[in-house]
């Protein structure tokens, strides 16, 4: 589990027509999470939800992309149980004497799986996505280029009643050319799987577009029994191990009034 400080912080930091934005708060109250439980029509939320949590990309004309927990749980399924653990149950037998039992125990994907990409905003101007055949090039990020500006925000984690993590965290860095982005939701259900859902943002400077790049990697703890269980733990090490099931490319055009301003 990650530590978490209660120090509140907002960080913005500007490089040519873009300002990123990295706000870290507190835990939401619980009342707040009652209301946003029913709102979303879910039974329960992550036990450490950071509801205003917010990493933004934001051009000069008011228009980008950020990442927040409230729209990644927007995407989490509210009506299918995906995942059922070896007690499910033993534990639904245990409330089953309960009134309530239909009610608080409909299922829902209590994993958290969120497909969350991100959430496009604008004033006038609008980003406009569409599929490309064109890759990040992973080789180029690994030039050892100067990182101006590095953040990373956690939007939410649970510990799935001690059957392991289910987290969603999103970081950035800012080189003098380029910027890149990559949230990550790691799952571990103990004895069950471990999928990770990632979206890669990238952008070089100039260009009047971002690639996006969304990954599904999963595999069962069955599959994955000739890897040290050290690394179930650690996203890093087991995200070169987990089968590749879905990857989705996307460029992010860029309003044209952008090139516009740059030209006068």
């Amino acid at each position: 589990m990650m530590l978490h400080g209660f120090r509140s912080s907002k960080q913005d930091f500007t490089f040519g027509s873009w300002k990123v934005t990295a706000a870290k708060n507190h835990i939401m109250k619980s009342k707040d999470i009652e209301r946003l439980s029913e709102e979303l029509n879910m039974p329960s939320l992550p036990e450490m939800l950071f509801g205003d949590n917010v990493l933004r990309i934001q051009h000069t004309d008011r228009y980008g992309i950020e990442f927040n927990a409230i729209d990644a749980l927007k995407r989490v399924n509210n009506m299918e149980d995906t995942v059922k653990v070896a007690c499910a149950q033993e534990w639904q037998d245990t409330r089953s004497d309960s009134e309530h039992t239909k009610e608080v125990l409909r299922p829902f994907d209590w994993t958290f799986t969120t497909d969350y990409r991100g959430t496009l905003f604008g004033d006038q101007l609008h980003i406009k996505v569409t599929n490309t055949e064109e890759r990040i090039d992973i080789e180029k990020l690994k030039a050892r280029e100067h990182i101006m500006f590095f953040e990373e925000v956690l939007l939410f984690e649970d510990e799935l009643h001690d059957h392991g993590v289910s987290m969603i965290s999103v970081k950035i860095r800012v080189m003098p050319s380029s910027f890149f982005l990559l949230q990550r939701f790691f799952l571990r259900v103990d004895g069950v799987l471990i999928r990770i859902n990632d979206t890669r943002l990238y952008y070089e400077d100039g260009r009047d577009y971002m690639l996006r790049e969304f990954s599904t990697r999963e595999n069962t703890i069955a599959e994955l029994k000739n890897i040290p269980a050290a690394f179930y733990t650690n996203p890093n090490e087991i995200a070169q191990h987990l089968t590749l099931k879905v990857t989705e490319c996307e460029k992010l055009e860029l309003p044209v009034m952008q090139l516009e301003s740059s030209v006068n």
